[in-house]
């Protein structure tokens, strides 16, 4: 059974979009051909695990989906057209003419039509792109099932009342719904990378499926310097990733890491990409989240950091995206290269708008310590403890408290 279920998994992340996208333009029905996708997965669900992964697994999916069209649309009189046009689709291509790499694209664009709000757009890619059921996309958002489907339909609703076409939108409009969808993949690769919440402190599979989409969009959009930088943002990360945690499950912090441990050659060939996507002299936001990164990823200690480059980056952060994350990140840099009471007093005009945000308190702790302050910095770790549900960084955070000395006071 778990031979199937890893083989679904795979074929469902690499031909769901593409089964969803070639429907959808051959029909010019998004809710059909998602739907009948979704009907493809779970009949695969169901088989699989008894008959044994077909041969050509691929193949045996886009019948089913086919089929699964087919069944609904036989369902009602007034449908007869898309049953020819249904008829008339070339299931192993998509339609005649079109590379059904550049009909995932228009999918995804699709998906992140402005009229969604950022958590629906997020949850129809993740289930109509990478083909995850509506119970996967619930766990990813820590929420029930029945409470995700109904925030799918209302999903698709909106995409069939706005009638967004299926298409990749041109000029400003363009631009617009690009970042879109590179900030979707982000807020996913982010969920992963470090999870919001109790059950795990990384969800590997969200990582991968947010590189998978990254390294998508490179191969349709090469010339991008966006997309080649958010590429770029997520190896470097990734580089990193034997040093994160110990062998106890336990965050190791960046300034703590094994640099040993890194991946040298993934970093030597991203600076490569990196570097060709700056020269083009578009430094949009990811571009300059991934020169930060590269700042991180060459520095041979935590010392040797390059506190003025990230400070300068920031900056220009800070003008393409006015959000108090992007001000703490700055004033974190600050207290690093020029000092705690620096940091302090850049963090103290975020206070109300990240009282929420565990982050904000754990910073300000660290600021405090500098300044030998640690009863404040003490109640501000109390704070953040509060406030994630991370396991890991609880942890962290439990350990700090206790070995404060001031923990029962």
């Amino acid at each position: 059974m778990k031979d199937a279920s890893q083989a679904l998994a795979a074929y469902a992340r690499d031909d769901a979009g593409r089964l969803v996208a070639s429907l959808t333009r051959s029909l010019g029905d998004f809710d059909l051909a998602e739907e009948s996708v979704q009907d493809a997965i779970v009949e695969a669900l169901r088989t699989w695990p008894d008959g044994g992964v077909p041969d050509k697994p691929g193949a045996w999916l886009r019948v089913a989906a086919r089929r699964k069209a087919t069944d609904r649309l036989r369902r009602s009189a007034t449908q007869q057209r898309h049953l020819v046009e249904l008829a008339e689709l070339d299931v192993a291509g998509g339609a005649a003419g079109i590379d059904v790499a550049d009909d995932r694209l228009v999918l995804l664009f699709m998906c992140c039509h402005p009229t969604l709000s950022r958590e629906a757009q997020l949850a129809l890619i993740l289930r109509s792109v990478l083909g995850l059921t509506t119970a996967q996309v619930a766990k990813a958002f820590l929420i029930t099932e029945p409470t995700m489907a109904k925030r799918i339909v209302r999903a698709k609703r909106k995409v069939t009342e706005a009638r967004i076409p299926f298409e990749v939108p041109t000029g400003a409009d363009a631009q617009a719904r690009l970042q879109e969808v590179l900030t979707s993949v982000y807020v996913m690769f982010n969920e992963g990378y470090l999870s919001a919440g109790p059950e795990h402190a990384a969800r590997t599979d969200l990582v991968d499926d947010a590189v998978w989409l990254a390294s998508l969009l490179t191969r349709l959009l090469p010339d991008e310097p966006e997309v080649v930088g958010l590429q770029c943002l997520f190896a470097l990360h990734r580089a990193r990733d034997p040093a994160r945690f110990d062998r106890q499950g336990e965050i190791v912090l960046l300034k703590d890491q094994d640099r040993s441990l890194w991946d040298r050659a993934a970093i030597e060939a991203t600076l490569g990409a990196l570097n060709a996507a700056l020269r083009t002299g578009q430094h949009g936001f990811f571009l300059c989240q991934a020169a930060i990164a590269a700042c991180h990823a060459t520095a041979k200690s935590w010392d040797e950091t390059d506190w003025g480059l990230i400070v300068d980056l920031y900056d220009r952060l800070c003008e393409l995206a006015d959000s108090p994350v992007v001000h703490l990140n700055r004033a974190i840099a600050l207290s690093h290269r020029d000092g705690g009471e620096v940091g302090l007093a850049e963090l103290e005009p975020l206070a109300q708008e990240l009282d929420a945000y565990h982050l904000f308190h754990a910073a300000r702790a660290e600021m405090l310590k500098q300044l030998g302050r640690d009863r404040e910095a003490l109640a501000c770790e109390r704070r953040a403890l509060q406030l994630t549900a991370n396991p890991a960084e609880r942890r962290l955070l439990e350990r700090r408290l206790a070995s404060s000395g001031l923990y029962g006071e």
